[in-house]
C-alpha cells in the first residue's frame, strides 16, 4: 500500500495488484468483497456503488485513459459521532477500484480517524492472495 499526495492536496492510499495475485476476476467481484466487509462491520454503513467508468464515458467531454477498462467506487460511512456540522465535510468514505489489462488499482482518500483508515488498509491488503 502506497501513501501519496495527488493534486498537491489529497492524501491517498493506493495499491496496484496484478491479476495473477488476486482471486477476484473483475471490478464487480472486488466491489462485492468490499460491500461484504462494509455490511459486516459494526460501524460502517453501505451507501451506494458509483459506476465512474460509465458516467465518464457518457459525458460529451468525458475522458478515460486508454488503459482503464472499468472503474467503480463503493461509497460508505464510518460516522459514529456527529459532534458538529463541519465533520460531515469529510464524510462519507469511498474506495475506488479501477481495472486495467493486467491489474487492479484500489485507492481511497486518507481517513481522518486512524482506526478507520487502518481498517480500509486491512480490507484492501486482504485482497492479495
Amino acid at each position: 500500500m502506497t501513501k501519496s499526495v495527488i493534486m498537491d492536496k489529497y492524501q491517498i492510499n493506493s495499491i496496484e495488484i496484478d491479476k495473477v495475485d488476486i482471486e477476484y476476476k473483475n471490478v464487480d467481484e472486488i466491489i462485492k468483497y468490499l460491500e461484504d466487509k462494509i455490511e459486516n462491520d459494526p460501524i460502517a454503513k453501505f451507501i451506494a456503488i458509483f459506476d465512474h467508468y460509465e458516467h465518464t464515458k457518457g459525458l460529451e467531454s468525458g475522458e478515460i485513459s486508454d488503459t482503464i477498462t472499468d472503474a467503480k467506487n463503493i461509497i460508505f460511512c464510518f460516522g459514529q459521532k456527529l459532534p458538529n456540522p463541519s465533520i460531515m465535510a469529510v464524510r462519507p468514505r469511498s474506495i475506488a477500484v479501477a481495472e486495467e489489462k493486467d491489474s487492479f488499482t484500489i485507492s481511497f482518500m486518507e481517513a481522518p480517524m486512524t482506526p478507520m483508515n487502518d481498517k480500509m488498509v486491512a480490507w484492501v491488503k486482504a485482497l492479495i492472495k
